[in-house]
């Protein structure tokens, strides 16, 4: 796991003024910190969603992006439109998306001797050019539905990561899903 500096987090996910590397903030029970999903639609209204490559929740589908807000090497921390631009830049080769904050939640989910301790935030766009994949990110994507998305999602919970459930469900609660 990279060792990236990351922002630790109280449970209204605000900066405590402590950074935490990411390895801590994954290990046993954790350290909430800061996160980022991202949820991208087309023009069709189509969402992009990812089977990810990860090390506590493996192949499993995930919504379009996620991250971490970085403790930059030059000792600034990364805006939520700063960390988001970066992951979408790296996952999927996609430039500048104009984005829509949604809010976030608090979530806890254990996986072995891991964990996502995170205030999440939540943001999306619409993105219709092309995409490029990072086979190292994703084993595959795929564009569905919303119907069909909200569908999965209730049928086979399980089937998605627990950050995309409930940012799935906060989205929902506002409409947009």
């Amino acid at each position: 796991m990279n060792d990236q500096l990351i922002l630790a987090v109280d449970k209204n996910g605000r900066f405590t003024g402590h950074y935490v590397s990411r390895t801590a903030a994954h290990a046993g029970d954790g350290i909430r910190h800061l996160a980022l999903t991202l949820f991208l639609f087309n023009r069709r209204g189509e969402l992009l969603l990812q089977r990810r490559r990860h090390r506590v929740f493996d192949n499993i589908w995930d919504n379009t992006a996620s991250t971490h807000q970085h403790h930059t090497d030059e000792g600034r921390d990364e805006t939520d439109a700063e960390a988001a631009a970066r992951c979408l830049r790296r996952e999927w080769g996609i430039g500048p998306v104009a984005l829509t904050d949604h809010g976030g939640f608090n979530y806890f989910a254990r996986c072995g001797e891991l964990c996502e301790n995170e205030h999440c935030r939540v943001m999306t766009g619409q993105h219709d050019g092309p995409i490029r994949m990072d086979p190292e990110i994703a084993y595959e994507y795929r564009w569905l539905e919303k119907p069909a998305f909200r569908r999965e999602l209730e049928q086979q919970p399980e089937q998605y990561s627990p950050w995309c459930r409930a940012a799935a469900r906060l989205l929902a609660e506002q409409g947009v899903l």
